[in-house]
C-alpha cells in the first residue's frame, strides 16, 4: 500500500449527521484566519524566544529583549511588530521608549507552545513573570 493510500479512505463513508454537526460547530472563518495569524507569529524560532523573554520579563523595551535573545535591535523590532500583528503582544510609549507586553492570548499561547506549566507564570498584574 502507498502513503496516499493511507491517508484516505478506501469507499465513501460520510456519516452525513455527525458530520453536519461538527461542520455547523466550527469557528467561523474570521475567527480561525485570527488564530491562524496568531500561530504563524510563534512560527519563527527567534520571534518565539522574544515572546518567551516577555513572558519571563513581563514588559521590555527593544534595547532589553534584543539584548536578551542575543539579536540586532533592528531584527527583534522586526519580530515584535510581527508579534503585535498577530494580536500576541502589546505596546505603550514610557517617554523615548516603547514597552512591549505579551496580550493575554500571548501568554496562553506561548505558555502552550513551550509547555510552560501554568502555575509558573505570574498573573499579568505581576509583571506576566515566571516564578523562581
Amino acid at each position: 500500500m502507498t502513503d496516499d493510500r493511507r491517508d484516505t479512505c478506501d469507499l465513501l463513508c460520510l456519516d452525513l449527521p455527525h458530520a453536519e454537526e461538527i461542520r455547523t460547530g466550527l469557528p467561523e472563518l474570521g475567527v480561525v484566519e485570527a488564530a491562524a495569524a496568531a500561530a504563524r507569529a510563534l512560527g519563527d524560532p527567534t520571534r518565539l524566544r522574544v515572546a518567551a523573554a516577555l513572558l519571563t520579563g513581563g514588559e521590555l523595551c527593544v534595547c532589553d529583549a534584543s539584548w536578551v535573545v542575543g539579536a540586532a535591535q533592528n531584527l527583534t523590532s522586526h519580530h515584535l511588530r510581527q508579534l503585535k500583528i498577530g494580536g500576541l503582544v502589546s505596546s505603550r510609549r514610557d517617554g523615548r521608549l516603547v514597552m512591549y507586553a505579551l496580550t493575554g492570548r500571548g501568554r496562553a499561547l506561548v505558555t502552550a507552545v513551550l509547555e510552560v506549566r501554568t502555575e509558573q507564570v505570574v498573573p499579568a498584574g505581576d509583571g506576566g513573570a515566571l516564578k523562581g
